[in-house]
């Protein structure tokens, strides 16, 4: 069994926990195993791009020390901006000679970090395994279901921080759809912005946002979104109840996180998921065969 490096990040361990939970259950069947790094700290939400703010990216730094005292300079995330943060706190490091000056002299009771750590995506784990291993462990191919993957702005922007070759048109998370035995449905809006942090103050903007991706998955035929990012999910899930109140006769559409998608495929019992806002309890259904 392979191991690797995890790191959670705070949103898998409260709101995002089935993102969290999913993938613990499916990795094995896969041939891996992933071990949680001790005394991890946040990675800081997104990686600030001002040259004075060095503080907000400790977290992610940290982090990485973290790593790198495993001996194992590779880390595995789920969370799309946990991922992507790290990646750019990262190349920051190794480019900036004042910051990382600013960040060893600051942190100087920690190990200093070398700037070594390679950071990947659980979908890259998936991709370089192949997706044969992964048609190999499905006990219920999911062919009731027509899925549409939702990408967002974190795991494909920058363009050289991609985990797809294409970062236009992606298509690991189509290729996984179709490794699982569901039907893949595109969505023209699958690389579009939900409107992230706007949804704190703006929620009815960003409902308009989702309105766009949801019906465009919808127009095309697809039961479900996928996603990886938890700020995506929220905004994908909860933002709905808005559109159910503005919108008459709106229907609203479940949001599964990729690796709940690979449990239903992979595991034998049912998902007992608490944390959705739209009951995903039709989806569950139809991968059951009882719908």
């Amino acid at each position: 069994m392979i191991k690797y490096n995890y790191f959670p990040g705070c949103t898998l361990k409260s709101t995002a926990v089935e993102l969290e939970k999913s993938a613990l259950k499916v990795s094995p069947k896969l041939g891996f195993e992933l071990v949680e790094l001790p005394r991890w700290h946040c990675c800081g939400t997104v990686a600030h791009l001002s040259s004075d703010n060095k503080m907000h990216s400790l977290g992610a730094v940290r982090t990485m020390i973290r790593v790198q005292e495993t001996g194992d300079l590779k880390v595995v995330t789920l969370c799309s901006i946990c991922y992507n943060t790290l990646l750019r706190v990262n190349e920051r490091f190794n480019t900036d000679e004042d910051f990382r000056t600013a960040v060893v002299e600051f942190m100087d009771e920690e190990e200093e970090y070398r700037g070594e750590v390679e950071t990947v995506h659980y979908l890259q784990v998936i991709d370089e395994i192949g997706f044969d291993k992964v048609k190999d462990a499905v006990i219920r191919p999911l062919k009731n279901l027509k899925v549409a993957p939702y990408y967002g702005c974190l795991l494909l922007r920058p363009r050289q921080f991609s985990i797809d070759g294409n970062p236009e048109a992606p298509s690991i998370m189509e290729n996984l759809v179709d490794a699982l035995g569901a039907e893949v449905i595109d969505n023209p809006y699958k690389i579009e912005c939900c409107g992230a942090f706007e949804t704190v103050h703006n929620p009815d903007q960003v409902a308009g946002m989702i309105y766009n991706i949801v019906e465009g998955a919808r127009k095309n035929g697809a039961d479900t979104i996928i996603t990886s990012c938890p700020l995506c999910h929220f905004n994908l899930d909860y933002r709905q109840k808005i559109l159910e109140k503005v919108k008459p006769n709106y229907e609203p559409m479940p949001i599964l996180y990729f690796t709940e998608l690979m449990e239903l495929a992979m595991i034998e019992e049912k998902p007992a998921w608490r944390r959705h806002h739209i009951d995903p309890k039709p989806i569950i259904e139809k991968a059951f065969g009882e719908n």
